[in-house]
């Protein structure tokens, strides 16, 4: 069942005399009981869109359906109030009331929606609620006692005491510490499997996105580049910009002078060699100008050729090396070109050392320059 349905909307705001376009026509739809992750950086919109949805926003067009219910149409002049809409909402800052104790926070919105609960009402969702985020024996606790992570999971509680149709969630686990923050992200994971909870969740963190997600929207500039499944947004991704957001890659300027096109691959000449990848011919054809995408944890160091030369390898220098505990990053340089090299199983190498990069035709895409 399609529980939210977003159709050519569009957000523009005034400022410093001149419009600025935050969101820029924008199509999206989840089904019931999935997990979908609006990815992008600052500055792109996908805050605003989310407070559209919510109702803390009015559009300037489009329409917005969630479980069927029409809430905003511009061309039908509809624009249904954010309490009467069903929605479930965790904002960055948690907006946890701190003259209320545990109970009272999560209790409030039953306050409103146009329903009355009764007093043995509220108190079982509110103790269902707080069972459902691991809060049992808090109901009493004053708020200003609670730490960042028991904050977090109240404004949760508090969201779905209701039973919304939708959670909205805008990058709550952002005001959170590394340690706390990757528990917080497997307590969303198990709260979005365990009750088939109906989430868009909004990050700029891309491990948050392909860890959390059923499908990703990349935007930018107010606008959907690509929607797809984590490791096919990971290892397919059909824009320069999401290359390099989701996956970090690297980018090297070529042009195609082969196509092997019932392979679905292609050869690009750079500055640094001639390398083959995966590529669309319905998008690029020999002689186009391309980038060549090398995501940082696919590329492999070797600190000789080997007896048989693999494809897509080149003699680089170590730059340098930065260990961060689970994963080393290199950055070495071929010519006048730098590449990063990430991975979880360091090489022991140094500053300067003469080494080689890999990386297997398969899993680097060649994207169009410029579209």
């Amino acid at each position: 069942m399609l529980q939210l349905k977003v159709t050519n909307l569009h957000k523009t705001y005034f400022s410093e005399g001149q419009l600025i376009p935050a969101v820029r026509g924008v199509n999206l739809s989840i089904e019931e009981g999935e997990f979908v992750t609006l990815l992008g950086p600052s500055g792109c919109g996908k805050s605003t869109f989310l407070r559209c949805i919510a109702g803390l926003e009015r559009p300037d067009e489009g329409e917005i359906e969630i479980a069927g219910k029409l809430l905003y149409s511009s061309s039908r002049g509809v624009f249904v109030s954010p309490h009467q809409r069903n929605l479930g909402m965790v904002f960055q800052s948690y907006a946890i009331w701190p003259f209320m104790n545990v109970f009272d926070n999560v209790a409030f919105p039953l306050s409103y929606g146009g329903r009355n609960y009764s007093r043995e009402e509220r108190k079982e969702l509110v103790m269902r609620a707080l069972a459902l985020v691991r809060l049992e024996g808090f109901e009493r606790r004053a708020a200003t006692l609670l730490s960042g992570g028991q904050q977090q999971r109240v404004a949760l509680a508090r969201a779905l005491v209701y039973q919304p149709d939708i959670l909205l969630l805008d990058e709550p686990l952002s005001n959170l510490d590394a340690r706390l923050r990757e528990e917080m992200r497997e307590e969303l994971a198990r709260l979005a499997k365990g009750f088939r909870l109906t989430i868009l969740f909004v990050t700029h963190d891309q491990t948050e996105a392909l860890y959390l997600s059923d499908r990703i929207a990349v935007i930018r500039d107010g606008i959907i580049l690509q929607e797809a499944a984590p490791q096919e947004m990971y290892f397919e991704p059909q824009d320069a910009f999401v290359s390099t957001f989701v996956t970090g890659a690297n980018h090297i300027k070529g042009k195609i002078v082969e196509e092997q096109k019932s392979a679905g691959m292609c050869t690009a000449k750079t500055a640094i060699g001639r390398f083959q990848g995966v590529y669309s011919a319905s998008r690029l054809k020999k002689g186009d100008e391309v980038l060549f995408c090398i995501p940082t944890t696919i590329a492999t160091l070797h600190t000789s050729k080997g007896s048989a030369e693999p494809k897509n390898m080149i003699e680089a220098k170590v730059e340098r090396i930065t260990f961060t505990g689970q994963i080393t990053d290199y950055v070495v340089r071929a010519k006048e070109i730098s590449l990063e090299v990430r991975t979880s199983r360091p090489l022991r190498v140094e500053k300067n050392q003469r080494v080689y990069v890999h990386f297997a035709p398969e899993d680097c895409r060649v994207l169009p320059a410029s579209e």
